[in-house]
């Protein structure tokens, strides 16, 4: 039963060292971008951003189904670098912004999809209509070290039908063509710092007030 005890402790040290790799991120919206392309008269591919958003990574590389996200975006900060197109993108015809703020992201699985990349399946929300979509993911990559945390990186991508959301709003060309594609490109360029340990947390706020 000795004998056994050592081999114990390097188990439970095992778990242990598992369990401090695992961390929570805060998107850096500094660094980060969120994306979409959409095809234009069928023949180009109009591209845009959605300027403000936030949201929080839980990521553990030795448990990466442990994973979780949960993004918000604002509908309203739309940029297609058209002021009168992102107008009509903000109106009733498309987001409706005033009716429905926000966009959100809520992942339910995760799950490694080969050397660096990672199948993220979660429930989108826009327009006020959740549907399942699964996030190809390259990422994260290693933590970088630095004195208030890890930094990591990640992108990852999706394409979804705007129709299924009720985003259906088009104009049909004289050639019989649409003025807007259906299918939606979406890409998320993301730069995750850590977020502080509690107890360097509260030594930071007792500092600041100091």
């Amino acid at each position: 039963m000795k004998r056994q005890f050592p081999a114990v402790l390097a188990a439970f040290a095992l778990v242990l060292a598992g369990s401090a790799a695992a961390a929570t991120y805060d998107i850096d919206q500094a660094h980060s971008s969120v994306g979409f392309g959409v095809k234009h008269m069928m023949v180009s591919t109009t591209r845009g951003v959605f300027k403000d958003f936030a949201g929080t990574v839980t990521y553990d590389p030795a448990n990466v189904a442990a994973s979780a996200v949960d993004v918000t975006i604002q509908a309203a900060s739309i940029d297609t670098q058209n002021a009168k197109r992102d107008t009509h993108l903000r109106s009733a015809d498309f987001f409706d912004v005033e009716k429905f703020p926000t966009l959100t992201f809520k992942s339910k699985s995760a799950a490694p999809a080969g050397d660096g990349k990672l199948k993220l399946v979660g429930d989108l929300t826009m327009h006020g209509v959740t549907k399942e979509v699964t996030l190809d993911v390259t990422g994260p990559s290693e933590a970088l070290k630095t004195e208030r945390g890890a930094i990591r990186g990640a992108t990852a991508t999706t394409v979804v039908n705007r129709k299924d959301f009720g985003l259906g709003w088009n104009k049909v060309l004289e050639t019989g063509g649409l003025a807007v594609g259906e299918d939606v490109t979406i890409t998320l360029e993301i730069e995750l710092h850590e977020q502080a340990a509690p107890a360097a947390a509260a030594a930071d706020a007792g500092a600041s007030k100091n």
